[in-house]
């Protein structure tokens, strides 16, 4: 199958790609600025053109956004990811000047009044907001938080911190993505480690092995290798990364936050984040990992001792325990307490029968055709599919969805964690402003090209369930509905829900297979959820901790970042700090998730909930998991998060199951 008229098209040249990107940003730009100056026009005012012209301008943003700003993230070529990030700036600070025009505030404003000024006429016939009202709603939202109502030198000011922002993020995140630190070690120190991983890591012309800080390398060694010197070098090198040079840009971008913020009127930046979440306050985010701590944390200090108690057995004088012992120790003590064996379990996931796996399971569940592609991208690394949403009728034709890249593997200068991008805005409406197109997105992660470890699985899983809800909810009229859309604090439910295929046996012997073609026994599935249920409490006060660092460095005026750093992990961890590694100039989440990374666990509370709906015996039971993807997945942001899901529940969530699996009474999610 070749590229269609609905895809991207990439360049099939090195040096072409330095014009595509810039046609990329340059004409979306162009098309938003026409289309704003036709809905200023005294003619273009009637409520429906306006609002067909605003949807065309948010469509525009987002094809000169989305595309450019992954490719800042993943380009082999640094000149391309140097332009791209040039492009996402420029975007931007268009996008954010627009919302503090005071006309085109008015001319929205005047199409919301158009509307109708009775209640009932921005519902629909069943009660619910009207898509075109709550479009409206939210967009004048956003301009008020813009400081559109405010003086004009206030707003410059806005804009300025605005853009400063930007590109202070963009600097943190290069950094990370940059900044890839290595030890060099004999290869007598590799004792524990698979033999693939031996194999891999051949000795360079000075006769010792380098060791990178990029997660294939990293997390392997971290968990088998036996020399505890090698693990804490590279635990330090892998927790030093971005520093010194991040601290002095994240002070700034912290100082531009709260700056801004108080412009506006709030008491700070993290109350400004939460207005439009969930959790709508600074003080529900506080409370809420207050809550989440309270809860995990005796059972998270007996993982903890338990750990420690293993790691006496090799070094008496131990009083505590941190990152360079934690994962090794865990390994050790799930092969001796729960006979899980990782080097056992990982000889079952070969990446491409886990790739091919996580295809035909999503396939299965979602009711869905992934089409292999053969397309030129930025990578000869990436793979390409179309998805299709089988036909209901028996003799129906499937319906193209969207298309999806997976970018899996490592390489210089890439994006270095595991995370969905959205490339195209799926809108539904061919009409007006705006023509029919079909979403987009991508994958970018860093697995091993082999074997893989279990934890990659489910994050492979994990990350794909962002891509699916991205593909199933890309058939919105409106650009501000389409794909993962709804609030901050929900989009990671449906990708940690997901997660939960990775841990059945029947889901894993679809493609779980070893090199003679047996497929993992369940047996030791069992023993591998098992294991699993070993150290949750204390992963949960991890989380709580990152959670704290994420609100805490945002609510806190502070001269000396790492101090209040080890100060929250002394709280809410369980974990003690390497004194000599500074954590947050490597934690890339405070760029885009800035004080509400609490979003992960609020999200795992609602996951857990959705999950209860799924009968555990009988995972691919289409009469729910259709009914899931149809009321939760496909619906994007037409609604709020509650809502879809009290539709799909039948009931609003609650705090229970996620109680339940954490092994604690449970109290409603709103005390």
């Amino acid at each position: 199958m070749s590229d269609g008229p609905d895809f991207l098209v990439f360049p099939n040249r090195e040096h072409a790609w330095t014009d595509f990107v810039s046609r990329r940003f340059e004409d979306a730009l162009a098309r938003a600025r026409d289309l704003v100056d036709r809905m200023r026009d005294g003619s273009s005012r009637d409520s429906a053109t306006v609002i067909d012209l605003w949807n065309g301008v948010e469509v525009a943003l987002r094809e000169g956004e989305w595309l450019v700003a992954f490719l800042a993230e993943v380009h082999p070529e640094r000149s391309v990811r140097t332009l791209a990030e040039e492009g996402y700036l420029r975007v931007q600070s268009y996008a954010n000047a627009l919302k503090q025009d005071a006309s085109l505030y008015g001319v929205l404003l005047a199409a919301q009044q158009g509307l109708g000024e009775g209640m009932a006429s921005s519902l629909d016939v069943e009660g619910v907001e009207a898509p075109d009202a709550r479009l409206l709603r939210l967009t004048l939202r956003d301009f008020r938080r813009a400081g559109v109502e405010l003086d004009e030198v206030t707003r410059e000011r806005l804009s300025w911190l605005v853009d400063r922002e930007t590109e202070l993020g963009q600097d943190f995140s290069r950094v990370i993505r940059e900044d890839v630190r290595s030890i060099h070690v004999a290869p007598s120190r590799l004792g524990g480690l698979p033999t693939d991983y031996v194999a891999d890591h051949a000795p360079g012309p000075d006769g010792l092995v380098a060791i990178t800080t990029d997660y294939p390398d990293y997390v392997p060694f971290s968990q088998f290798c036996d020399d505890a010197d090698a693990r804490r070098e590279l635990t330090s090198a892998f927790l030093n990364r971005g520093w010194p040079e991040n601290e002095a840009t994240l002070r700034e971008l912290l100082a531009a936050r709260n700056e801004r913020a108080r412009l506006l009127g709030y008491a700070g930046w993290p109350d400004y984040a939460a207005e439009d979440k969930m959790l709508s306050t600074g003080k529900g985010v506080a409370d809420f990992i207050d809550r989440v701590a309270a809860l995990a944390r005796a059972s998270g200090e007996r993982d903890r001792d338990e750990l420690l108690e293993r790691l006496r057995r090799d070094r008496p004088d131990a009083t505590g325990i941190d990152s360079a012992d934690r994962g090794y120790y865990s390994e050790l003590l799930r092969r001796e307490v729960y006979d899980v064996d990782a080097q056992l379990v990982r000889q079952y996931f070969d990446f491409e029968a886990v790739r091919a796996g996580l295809l035909d399971v999503t396939g299965r569940l979602f009711g869905l055709r992934y089409e292999p592609v053969v397309s030129t991208t930025w990578h000869e690394d990436v793979v390409t599919y179309d998805v299709y949403r089988l036909a209901v009728k028996t003799g129906g034709a499937d319906e193209l969805a969207g298309r999806i890249h997976l970018d899996l593997f490592p390489r210089d200068g890439k994006f270095k964690h595991a995370a969905q991008f959205p490339l195209v805005v799926g809108v539904n409406a061919s009409q007006g402003a705006v023509a029919r197109v079909l979403p987009e997105g991508a994958l970018a992660c860093n697995f091993s090209r082999g074997l893989m470890e279990h934890s990659d699985v489910v994050t492979l899983f994990h990350e794909f369930g962002h891509l699916i809800h991205d593909v199933l909810a890309g058939n919105q009229d409106f650009a501000r509905f389409s794909g993962v859309a709804t609030e901050w604090d929900f989009v990671e439910a449906p990708s940690q829900m997901l997660e939960e295929w990775a841990w059945s046996s029947d889901v894993l012997r679809l493609f779980a297979l070893n090199e003679d073609g047996q497929p993992i026994p369940v047996e030791l599935v069992r023993r591998l959820n098992a294991a699993k249920d070993f150290g949750k409490s204390a992963d949960v006060c991890t989380q709580m901790f990152y959670a704290a660092v994420s609100y805490y460095l945002h609510a806190r005026d502070t001269d000396d970042i790492t101090t209040t750093v080890r100060e929250l992990r002394a709280r809410y961890d369980v974990f003690d700090d390497i004194a000599t590694t500074h954590f947050h100039t490597s934690f890339g989440h405070l760029e885009g998730y800035s004080s509400v990374y609490y979003t992960y666990m609020w999200s795992l509370v609602i996951a857990k909930d959705l999950f209860s709906s799924f009968d555990p015996l009988n995972l691919f039971d289409t009469a729910v998991s259709y009914r899931y993807r149809d009321d939760v997945l496909a619906r994007g942001g037409v609604r709020d998060a509650a809502d879809l899901v009290a539709d799909f529940l039948g009931r609003p969530y609650d705090f229970s199951a996620f109680a339940d699996w954490l092994k604690v009474d449970s109290t409603p999610i709103s005390s």
